[in-house]
């Protein structure tokens, strides 16, 4: 499985992006999410979904950001809203499958987001 993700950018504060996602190949993926990475800190997950349709949130971004996960199509995005300074970084498509390796990584997109 390779992750494609794209929609990364220069925003202002306030402002929305939205990420996608695309997987290829043939593996059963039970969840799709997203993490990202700041310099000299750990990469955190900010949303995940499962192939179902059930998320969750870090609590940093609830009620800001919203993942949709089309499960036939191996694809999931996230819609961030109401974008913050501290939103910025490196994110990160993710894929769990079932089989060894399964933490799946796509190429990091970065978000910018200008006071």
């Amino acid at each position: 499985v390779q992750l494609q993700a794209s929609g990364g950018g220069l925003v202002q504060a306030g402002g929305s992006l939205r990420l996608s996602c695309a997987a290829s190949g043939s593996a059963f993926i039970n969840i799709m999410g997203w993490f990202r990475q700041t310099p000299g800190k750990q990469r955190e997950l900010v949303a995940r979904s499962t192939r179902g349709g059930s998320a969750d949130y870090s609590e940093s971004v609830k009620g800001r950001f919203t993942i949709s996960r089309d499960g036939a199509q191996n694809t999931v995005s996230l819609q961030m809203n109401s974008l913050k300074p501290e939103d910025t970084a490196v994110y990160y498509c993710w894929a769990w499958v079932p089989v060894s390796p399964s933490n799946i990584w796509g190429q990091g997109t970065l978000v910018t987001v200008s006071s």
